[in-house]
């Protein structure tokens, strides 16, 4: 089997690896719709978490309450965009990993 090209044998019976990557771009596609919703849906549950232990009130400030300070509503807003920008990152990394080509 020559290793560069991914061809077996002089007739090229296998997949290319080129070919193969291409497959696995194409079945990732639904996957990481359905992964990222599903990371939306872990992301806000965690930050609910987090924000009732670090607050100790139930909900998170909505930016139009008056029912908060600026810093409550700034550091809540923080707070989650971290949250959602390292499980958002998570995930992106765990697809590239699953759908890289095996070499």
């Amino acid at each position: 089997m020559d290793r560069r090209r991914g061809v077996r044998g002089p007739g090229g019976a296998g997949l290319g690896r080129k070919a193969g990557a291409a497959v696995n771009k194409v079945l990732y596609k639904p996957f990481g719709v359905a992964f990222g919703v599903a990371g939306g849906v872990l992301a806000s549950a965690l930050f609910k978490q987090v924000w009732k232990r670090v607050s100790g009130r139930e909900d998170a400030p909505d930016a139009t309450s008056f029912d908060y300070s600026w810093a409550e509503v700034l550091a809540a807003a923080a707070l989650q965009g971290a949250i959602f920008a390292v499980v958002k990152a998570a995930i992106d990394r765990g697809g590239a990993k699953i759908s890289q080509s095996p070499g």
